[in-house]
C-alpha cells in the first residue's frame, strides 16, 4: 500500500527555518524522482522543489536560494530545509513523485507569522 507521510511543519517567525520530512513506502521509492508541493489558502497547488532519484534538484524561482532537497534512499525519505522563511511561504506542504501519481498524504501546515 503507498503511503507518503508528511511532517516537520509548524509556527516559525518570519527569517525562521524549518526541516520537512516525507516518509514514503509501498513504492520503489529509489527509482522515483521525488517532489515537495505547497497549497496555500485560496490557491493551486504548485511545484516548489523537485529530486532526481540520481539525486538531481531544482527548485523554483520563488524559493531558490533559501530552500533545499534532499533525499535518503536507505530510509525512503525526502527532505525539504527551508530557511529565511517570509509570510508567503504559509501552506500545506507534501510530497509526491514529479508529475504526481500517488495518492496524496495529508501534508504539514507550515505557517510564518510574527
Amino acid at each position: 500500500q503507498v503511503q507518503l507521510v508528511e511532517s516537520g511543519g509548524g509556527l516559525v517567525q518570519p527569517g525562521g527555518s524549518l526541516r520537512l520530512s516525507c516518509a514514503a513506502s509501498g513504492f520503489r521509492f529509489a527509482f522515483a524522482d521525488m517532489a515537495w508541493y505547497r497549497q496555500a489558502p485560496g490557491k493551486q497547488r504548485e511545484l516548489v522543489a523537485s529530486i532526481t532519484y540520481r539525486g538531481n534538484s531544482n527548485l523554483e524561482d520563488s524559493v531558490k536560494g533559501r530552500y533545499t532537497i534532499a533525499r535518503d534512499n536507505t530510509k525512503n525519505t525526502v527532505y525539504l530545509l527551508m530557511n529565511s522563511l517570509k509570510p508567503e511561504d504559509t501552506a500545506i506542504y507534501s510530497c509526491n513523485t514529479l508529475n504526481p501519481t500517488l495518492p496524496w498524504g495529508a501534508g504539514t501546515q507550515v505557517t510564518v507569522s510574527s
